[in-house]
């Protein structure tokens, strides 16, 4: 049900095609049934008669007859291609839209592997078989239905031979397709294997060359890839067998007519043209059969891919926008931390445990304390990358889960922990925040966040291209540029996610005075691994095991917090302690 849900939702909008692939099977299918009739009657009256002019006359109107089904199935394939290719085409951006919906939780739960497979290969699967499907739809019925009538019209003695060819043909084909459909479901799973793994590789090549792995990687994807391949063997060796079995049964059906027929011909009872056409009707309903079991062949693997679709387009995200939220936060910023709790899905225990703090506008709140402790987790809320649990993030006392969408991701400006770049251009990637931003403004955001010298230096300045995650720059380099987007996009609230790890402490030092004026009005939030990078903020949130254990400033907190006095010490600072 699921597939064919699928398959009718995707045609809907493109029925008026369909019918007219439909209409134009139905002008060939009866065009080639109506050959052999014309071919039976040239025999008879014909060549018996020795009227050229008759034989002229029906050759002729053969001819018209194949050029019209030549036509007639090239515009239904012309027209089948074109809606299965636009169904393909509104799959792929439905599945695209949904994913881009999802949180961080429903992208972690499918993988991302998985998601760019179901996007592609998947939909790509159940492309084909509405192409299919839809070339046969009427040609193979209709064909099959067609030819026994008139077989049956032409010699209807031999109607048993046609009871007996048609389900030997269906079991010998059934047979290998039973065979064959568990394979096809194995099919997808082993490709998302061979993403994820070659995915993995191409994002992490600096770190197998730095580590001398090449070799060890080549062998693991080898692995993955020799399963796949031998799949494709196993199905391969049933699919070649297909084509032989078809070819043997048609040969034998011919075989079998010409032994039946010859002592009836030879008696009187029969006449040659007769035998030829109902050869030619036997040949019809036979390859009506074939068509239809092909087509049943690819049924099981688009079936498994319309449910791994079907999965993502069924999977509602965690993180909801309302569509009537509040529109607009009036004065100063205040942002709230209210008891908040957040446990990621099959989890034993929060990763963040009533976490409750208010901030406001002009404030620089830093957020510090071992991996795992939650920091990046309690950043996260506050945009609804994901939402929280238990209790509440209020900004202006408004829960964040009551804004609409817009005022709240205009109100944010978030530097990620790992900084990322599009492909594009210096400018293009500046703009994500604010696309009305003239050079002038993407200047100055560049020179606060310390990446003015080496823009200027790229040959083209703005307009020097970027890769892909920004590869074609250095780590320091790509971190000041996603901080300068930030900046570019001038938010109320700053969300810096361990944003100067990269950084050298005298880049630090002047990125952090830099943003002093400019972030004067706004409210920053910290997450830091260095203390010296948060010693000048207004309030330091300690995390420890997801909760507050401390909070205060830099003196208050070297004076009356042990994990505090421990960090500082693990940097090698221990004079600060004392």
């Amino acid at each position: 049900m699921t597939l064919l849900r699928l398959v009718l939702g995707g045609l809907k909008p493109y029925w008026i095609w369909v019918a007219l692939v439909v209409l134009f099977q139905i002008v060939g299918v009866l065009a080639a049934l109506y050959l052999p009739t014309l071919n039976a009657d040239i025999i008879d009256d014909g060549v018996a008669k020795a009227d050229v002019d008759v034989i002229w006359d029906l050759g002729t109107l053969m001819l018209l007859i194949s050029l019209g089904n030549i036509i007639a199935l090239v515009g239904a394939n012309f027209f089948a291609a074109r809606s299965a290719m636009r169904v393909g085409k509104d799959l792929r951006s439905t599945v695209f839209g949904r994913v881009n919906s999802f949180s961080p939780r429903e992208l972690a739960e499918f993988g991302t592997p998985s998601l760019i497979t179901r996007s592609t290969n998947d939909v790509q699967q159940v492309q084909m078989l509405i192409f299919f499907s839809l070339n046969m739809l009427v040609q193979a019925p209709v064909t099959g239905i067609g030819g026994v009538v008139l077989a049956l019209r032409v010699e209807p003695g031999m109607a048993w031979l046609i009871a007996v060819m048609v389900p030997v043909m269906l079991l010998a084909v059934g047979m290998l397709i039973v065979r064959a459909a568990p394979l096809f479901k194995q099919m997808q799973g082993r490709i998302d294997d061979i993403n994820g793994v070659l995915r993995e590789q191409i994002t992490g090549i600096r770190v197998l060359r730095a580590f001398v792995r090449e070799d060890r990687e080549r062998e693991r994807y080898a692995v993955v890839n020799g399963q796949l391949t031998d799949l494709n063997w196993r199905i391969g060796r049933l699919m070649i067998l297909i084509n032989p079995i078809i070819m043997f049964i048609l040969n034998i059906s011919s075989v079998l007519v010409l032994l039946v027929a010859a002592p009836r011909i030879d008696s009187g009872q029969m006449e040659i043209g007769s035998i030829t056409a109902f050869i030619a009707y036997l040949m019809q309903i036979l390859i009506a059969v074939m068509m239809a079991t092909f087509m049943t062949m690819m049924i099981p693997r688009a079936m498994v891919s319309a449910e791994r679709i079907t999965a993502v387009l069924e999977t509602e995200t965690s993180v909801h926008q309302r569509t009537d939220g509040i529109r607009s936060l009036e004065g100063p910023l205040e942002l709230t931390f209210e008891d908040v709790s957040f446990t990621y899905p099959g989890a034993e225990r929060p990763v963040l445990e009533h976490i409750s703090f208010t901030a406001r506008a002009g404030q620089t709140v830093a957020i510090i304390g071992g991996t795992g402790a939650g920091k990046t987790t309690l950043i996260n809320l506050v945009p609804r990358l994901m939402d929280a649990s238990e209790g509440r993030v209020l900004l202006n006392g408004h829960d964040v889960r009551d804004l609409d969408a817009r005022v709240l991701w205009d109100t944010v400006g978030l530097v990620p922990q790992r900084p990322y770049l599009f492909s594009g251009t210096v400018a293009s990637n500046l703009r994500f925040g604010s696309p009305e931003a003239d050079e002038q403004q993407l200047w100055h955001a560049l020179t606060v966040a310390q990446g003015r010298d080496f823009v200027a230096a790229m040959p083209e300045q703005l307009a020097s291209p970027i890769a892909q995650g920004g590869t074609n720059v250095s780590g320091g380099q790509r971190q000041r540029l996603c901080i300068a987007r930030a900046l570019a996009a001038r938010p109320k609230l700053y969300l810096f996610d361990d944003s100067f790890s990269a950084l050298d402490l005298t880049t630090d030092a002047k990125l952090r005075a830099a943003l002093v004026p400019e972030t004067r009005e706004a409210l920053q939030l910290v997450v830091a691994q260095r203390v010296s990078t948060i010693t000048g903020a207004d309030l330091i949130l300690v995390l420890d095991n997801g909760r507050i254990v401390d909070q205060g400033t830099h003196a208050e907190l070297l004076e009356g917090s042990e994990t505090y006095q421990e960090i500082v010490r693990s940097q090698g600072v221990e004079e600060e302690v004392a």
